[in-house]
């Protein structure tokens, strides 16, 4: 598969970190949300990445001004037709991404791959509901996506090998680590990471150590770069919570179950550094 204009849809932290990558490799980006504010702060975002790369010599001021031309800003998924490949990185809820996979199947071109960046949510439902569902695939980064090296190939039941290929082929292009993992609840990464951190709650929750002495425990015991509750802060409380109940519901097992405290800082809005409060405080 021979891939020349990527189609990007939602433009938040993972969306505009994957339009950037695709766009600073080469590839024409083709960056939709639902407003064009969305949009517009996705490409300020980019910018001052870039900036940060200019300042680490990565790249010249021409290069981040040929990666910023190669990306279309859009509220149209119609204007997402003639891509080559459809990455999704919308809101973690299985409805959401269910239609909008069956509006793309329905107006991108013969051959188009429709990838989604979901962390936790399957990819063999959401290619169920599509008129191919043998192109459907899950493409999830890492966060933050212009550093994290990994990403995890996600073979639906009715994925087919040529398109696990073409992706495959397509990250390593872009310089990135792909693993193949099968269809199931997490995938790899968050079944592993997510509980973890759900741990980490209930230690907390229990009195066990404070939040401090947990994060510190993690880092030095076994060199984990943050501790859990930074990295819930980092990913998002919301996510967290979302990821642990789709494990929850996939597998029936109360190991999985959500700590009561993590549904409590979600219900009362504190999602982490994106709302400037979380098991921290952010100016």
């Amino acid at each position: 598969m021979e891939v020349k204009k990527v189609g990007v849809i939602g433009a938040g932290t993972m969306g505009n970190g994957i339009a950037h990558v695709f766009a600073v490799s080469g590839y024409d980006v083709v960056l939709m949300d639902i407003e064009e504010s969305f949009v517009d702060k996705a490409i300020a975002r980019i910018t001052k990445n870039l900036d940060r790369m200019i300042k680490k010599e990565r790249i010249t001021e021409a290069d981040k001004d040929a990666t910023l031309k190669r990306i279309t800003k859009t509220t149209s998924v119609k204007d997402l037709a003639d891509c080559d490949i459809v990455v999704e990185a919308a809101t973690e809820d299985y409805t959401l991404k269910q239609k909008i996979f069956k509006d793309l199947s329905s107006i991108c071109k013969d051959g188009a791959v429709l990838a989604s960046n979901t962390s936790s949510i399957s990819i063999t439902e959401i290619a169920a509901g599509t008129k191919c569902p043998e192109k459907v695939v899950g493409m999830h980064f890492m966060n933050p996506v212009p550093m994290m090296k990994l990403v995890e190939i996600v073979k639906g039941v009715q994925t087919s090998d040529e398109t696990v290929e073409a992706v495959t082929a397509l990250s390593e292009k872009l310089g990135k680590n792909p693993v193949l993992v099968n269809d199931y609840p997490g995938f790899v990464a968050n079944r592993v990471l997510m509980p973890m951190i759900n741990e980490a709650c209930w230690t907390l929750m229990q009195g066990v150590a404070t939040r401090d002495a947990i994060d510190t425990v993690m880092k030095l015991g076994m060199a984990h770069p943050m501790g859990p509750f930074q990295l819930a802060d980092l990913i998002g409380l919301d996510v967290c919570l979302a990821i642990m109940e789709v494990l929850y519901e996939g597998f029936s097992d109360s190991k999985y179950r959500p700590c009561p405290l993590l549904r409590n800082m979600v219900k009362a809005g504190y999602l982490g550094r994106k709302t400037k409060r979380g098991f921290y405080t952010y100016e």
